[in-house]
């Protein structure tokens, strides 16, 4: 019994983590990514352990098969975090606070859409309907500054040298 018990927690631990693995917290590396596959940023500004709609809106969409979809093929998520309960390292704790006040955030969630090239295209946070509801809620800002910006369509999440560079990228933040 018990190693059936450490088997389910390493699993969960392995499923915890490769969440977490799509959801940057390095601004700087997301913006570069961003910018080399053509790709929105979706900024979640977020007190992960303590708000109630924070936790809604992870629970409702972006935990969800349909949300992680459209992310991986059109976004670069990146988590800003307030935890209460954990401790985030000074660095990380400094760029958040800085990009809070950058962007005049106020309130939790607050989610930020920003071009490939950083411009802000939109702010917003939770919405009712689910992961699918959600996607069509970002579509609706996206899409259109898309093309009234002609900005080419995404990399495609399985070509070789864009995973090659995204992984180039991942790993020089991962030596920070």
């Amino acid at each position: 019994m018990k190693t059936m018990w450490c088997m389910a927690l390493v699993f969960l631990t392995f499923v915890s983590a490769s969440v977490a693995e799509k959801w940057e917290t390095d601004f700087e590396k997301a913006k570069e990514m961003a910018q080399d596959s053509n790709r929105y940023l979706l900024v979640n500004f977020t007190g992960s352990d303590w708000c109630g709609w924070c936790i809604k809106l992870d629970e409702e969409v972006f935990s969800k098969k349909a949300f992680k979809q459209y992310a991986e093929d059109n976004l670069v998520a990146v988590t800003i975090d307030f935890p209460r309960r954990k401790q985030l390292k000074k660095s990380l704790q400094e760029q958040n606070e800085a990009l809070m006040k950058q962007y005049g955030v106020r309130g939790f969630p607050t989610i930020l859409i920003l071009s490939p090239s950083g411009e802000t295209v939109a702010q917003t946070g939770y919405q009712a309907g689910g992961a699918e509801k959600y996607v069509e809620h970002l579509q609706g800002y996206i899409d259109p500054h898309r093309a009234k910006n002609n900005i080419p369509a995404p990399s495609g999440s399985s070509s070789g040298a864009e995973k090659s560079r995204i992984e180039q990228l991942k790993a020089r933040g991962a030596g920070k």
